[in-house]
């Protein structure tokens, strides 16, 4: 029988109160999965959670000195998950906002083949401690979102995930703020095989750490979203951009031309013309700058197609010099 080794990855910051009980709620056993183990990405806690991991049974810990927040600790473990030869890795929280019983259902597609990238869509409108604005614009950036990759994710936000070894590879994560969102994106671009289910959560622990406030929250999010989907599509967007900038300066100069046949002149109407010049130049501009931005975005793609074989070739190399990999701490 082929062994598939499932790794369970939970970004932690001072997690000591909940993490007992998310670990014990966590599968031993899995049809398809010859092995789980358990990745504990310790993100700079200030309290005892690397101990209660350790005291929980958890093997592997991978610690930062100093927090960095979710998009990097997520980063550092599906690499130390990849080192550690998984073959499928779950993203979960440390808050026990999932629940383990939905992990076998995650796993499921990618074991049959059938995805490369499954998504944990929680049932938001049941949700009682998400207030209505919180659910409004949830919803509203998974349509965003739904735009941007053209994949139909219902819960964009949510980090309940299975990956394949291959779409793990292939993760190369630029943001500072959240990996949900640009993951999505990214997927939807490179053609990565999506499945979503529906899942439960269990009742809301400890408020987000993610995010002090809603504005600052709408701010990062849209900020990370007009970035990746500028890396992925740039011509688009500046081709977009600067069509219309260079339509108004088409306007601009059809209203001058009418005025000075209409009136046999000029006379008060300058303003006109040299603000359609301004507008014309500046579209041209940017639409050049997209044109500019697309060949960096190809660049970009042979880079990463580049970094992929590398990773690839090292984790084969890592594998081929050790049978016991060691935690890591």
């Amino acid at each position: 029988m082929e062994t598939c080794k499932l790794m369970i990855q939970i970004p932690c910051y001072n997690e000591e109160k909940t993490l007992p009980e998310m670990l014990a709620d966590l599968p031993k056993e899995l049809p398809g999965i010859t092995s789980i183990e358990v990745l504990v990405i310790n993100d700079g806690s200030t309290d005892n959670t690397v101990d209660v991991a350790r005291g929980n049974g958890v093997k592997h810990i991978v610690s930062l000195t100093k927090r960095k927040g979710l998009a990097a600790v997520f980063s550092a473990g599906i690499d130390a998950s990849l080192k550690l030869d998984a073959d499928i890795i779950v993203n979960t929280d440390a808050d026990n906002q999932y629940r383990g019983e939905d992990i076998g259902r995650l796993v499921k597609p990618i074991i049959e083949g059938k995805a490369d990238l499954v998504i944990g869509n929680r049932k938001i409108e049941e949700i009682k401690h998400f207030s209505f604005i919180k659910k409004k614009l949830q919803r509203i950036g998974s349509r965003v979102v739904r735009y941007l990759s053209g994949l139909d994710i219902p819960d964009a936000t949510t980090g309940f995930r299975a990956y394949s070894r291959d779409a793990a590879i292939g993760l190369n994560v630029i943001s500072e703020f959240t990996y949900t969102l640009e993951t999505i994106i990214a997927a939807g671009n490179n053609g990565i095989a999506v499945e979503n289910i529906e899942i439960s959560t269990n009742p809301q622990t400890r408020k987000s750490r993610l995010f002090r406030n809603i504005p600052e929250y709408i701010t990062r999010s849209i900020a990370t979203l007009i970035r990746v989907y500028t890396m992925y599509r740039p011509l688009k967007v500046f081709a977009r951009m600067g069509a219309v900038i260079f339509l108004g300066g088409i306007l601009l100069g059809t209203r001058f031309l009418y005025f000075f046949i209409v009136n046999k002149g000029a006379a008060g109407h300058i303003q006109s013309l040299i603000l359609s010049a301004v507008l014309l130049i500046v579209g041209f501009q940017i639409i050049l700058l997209g044109m500019l931005a697309d060949l960096i975005a190809a660049n970009r793609r042979l880079a990463e197609n580049t970094l992929n074989r590398i990773k690839r070739m090292e984790l084969n190399t890592s594998n081929a010099l050790t049978e016991d990999k060691p935690s890591q701490d």
